[in-house]
C-alpha cells in the first residue's frame, strides 16, 4: 500500500504536519518495499488559493491509497475521495508512528472534512 503523510520534515522521525494543503512536505511510503520518497509541497503551500485541491491532485498522481494528515478541508476531501484515496485524520506524533498505526489498521478513516476552507 502507498501511504502519503503530511510532514513537517523530510524523514520518518519528522512530526506529522496537521495541515494538508499547506504542509511543507509529504512522505510517500510504500509498505511493500519499506521505502519512501519526499515530496516538497512548497509550490502548493505558498499558493494564494486552491492549496488543498492542488495538493490532493499531486497525491493522487503518486498512486497513494491512503492519506494521513491532521486537518482536511472540504475541497481537498472531495478531490481525494473522488480518487478513491482513504483519509485518516491523525497528527499526534511522527510520520513513522502514523505509518505503523496505518499498517496495523489502527487509524479510523474520515467521511468528510474536519475544517472549513481557508482555516
Amino acid at each position: 500500500m502507498i501511504i502519503a503523510v503530511s510532514s513537517s520534515g523530510q524523514d520518518l522521525d519528522s512530526a506529522v504536519d496537521p495541515r494538508f494543503g499547506r504542509a511543507q512536505y509529504f512522505l510517500v511510503y510504500n509498505t511493500e518495499t519499506d521505502k519512501y520518497q519526499v515530496l516538497d509541497n512548497t509550490q502548493n503551500s505558498n499558493a494564494a488559493q486552491g492549496a488543498g485541491v492542488q495538493t490532493a491532485q499531486v497525491i493522487a498522481r503518486q498512486k497513494a491509497e491512503m492519506v494521513i494528515s491532521g486537518n482536511l478541508g472540504p475541497k481537498a476531501y472531495t478531490t481525494l475521495n473522488a480518487a478513491g484515496i482513504k483519509i485518516a485524520l491523525w497528527s499526534q506524533g511522527t510520520v513513522r508512528e502514523a505509518i505503523e498505526l496505518a499498517k496495523n489498521n489502527k487509524l479510523p478513516f474520515t467521511n468528510g472534512a474536519n475544517v472549513q476552507s481557508h482555516w
